[in-house]
């Protein structure tokens, strides 16, 4: 072996090791007292729900060596909740994020995502379009048919926020028929279950909420299902309900839930995260969750996050400034 091949081949082991220490160092930190998971809404709401199903499968199989809480801090369509952990920079803690963390800060009224840190992207949720069982209305084609002909004739209950991902699981079906988005009717609910009392009120005509709210729904007979907004029909007792596209839209709405911390936060915290929510998302427990709530695994580390949150970003100022929400 020559000098100069020595040289190189001691000149590569040091990189590993030193490659090798900095896995370690990043991995070595361990949370030393409670943590805290932050939910966007209420008890009760969709964030705060799914995040008591993961600290449950988090903790009965030990993910997690400490005590985990959810805290809840609604408001301003999840605005208030991304602004605490913010403010809470070495503490470990998470926020389950949605698309309302890019169209908030879209519209003016609350931080960008680029002033979180993101950790890991966990799923995919889809939205169902709801009417009363008496409805006139009895499929996605009767609902775009009634919407061309006045746009302003029918009223929407959308929870939480216009331009989120229940919006969007009509007015992206209305944009794709040429419907202006601009005259629709649309009322702002704290919660889909506000939206969805105020429909079976007869105060609102049409409510997008989640596939599993709406399958909930369905079961007991409180709602008819227009359409979904999947690319594939769901199953169980979605099976009969059709996509948008079955129906002639192009119209595939996927709201994403994706964990983020603060910003600043420290690489080896989130390395701590990713090892542990990826650990839950392969687990069995998990898994069957997935599947009773209509949820789509999509799970990715931190840099596909990142992504996934760009990429969604320029789609989601597209889709606002048609509305005339941004600029």
């Amino acid at each position: 072996m020559t000098k100069m091949t020595k040289g190189a081949a001691v000149l590569l082991a040091l990189i590993a090791l030193h490659a090798a220490d900095a896995v370690h160092a990043a991995a070595a930190w361990k949370p030393e007292k409670a943590l805290e998971l932050i939910a966007t809404n209420a008890p009760g709401g969709g964030s705060d729900r799914i995040l008591r199903i993961m600290t449950k499968v988090m903790q009965e199989r030990r993910y997690i060596e400490v005590p985990v809480t959810v805290v809840n801090k609604p408001g301003a369509g999840g605005s208030v909740a991304y602004a605490y952990v913010n403010q809470r920079p070495a503490d470990g803690h998470l926020v389950l994020a949605n698309k309302t963390l890019l169209t908030n800060n879209l519209v003016g009224q609350g931080i960008s995502y680029t002033d979180l840190t993101p950790v890991a992207h966990m799923f995919g949720e889809y939205i169902a379009v709801t009417v009363k069982p008496d409805s006139p209305l009895r499929t996605g084609r009767d609902l775009i048919e009634r919407m061309k002909k006045d746009p302003g004739s029918l009223s929407f209950g959308i929870a939480t926020s216009l331009g989120n991902p229940n919006h969007q699981g009509v007015a992206v079906a209305f944009k794709e028929a040429g419907i202006d988005l601009k005259k629709t009717r649309n009322v702002i609910f704290p919660s889909g279950g506000a939206a969805t009392t105020a429909m079976l009120g007869g105060h609102v005509d049409v409510v997008p909420i989640t596939a599993a709210f709406a399958a909930s729904l369905l079961r007991n007979g409180q709602v008819r299902l227009l359409a979904v907004t999947t690319a594939q029909r769901l199953p169980g007792v979605l099976a009969e309900v059709p996509t948008w596209r079955e129906q002639g839209y192009d119209a595939v709405v996927s709201n994403w839930r994706s964990f983020v911390g603060p910003k600043g936060m420290a690489d080896a915290q989130v390395a701590y995260w990713e090892s542990a929510l990826k650990r839950m998302s392969d687990s069995d427990e998990w898994k069957k969750e997935l599947e009773a709530n209509f949820w789509t695994n999509e799970y990715m580390d931190h840099v596909e996050t990142r992504g996934l949150m760009d990429r969604d970003n320029v789609q989601v100022k597209a889709f606002l400034i048609e509305l005339g929400l941004a600029k």
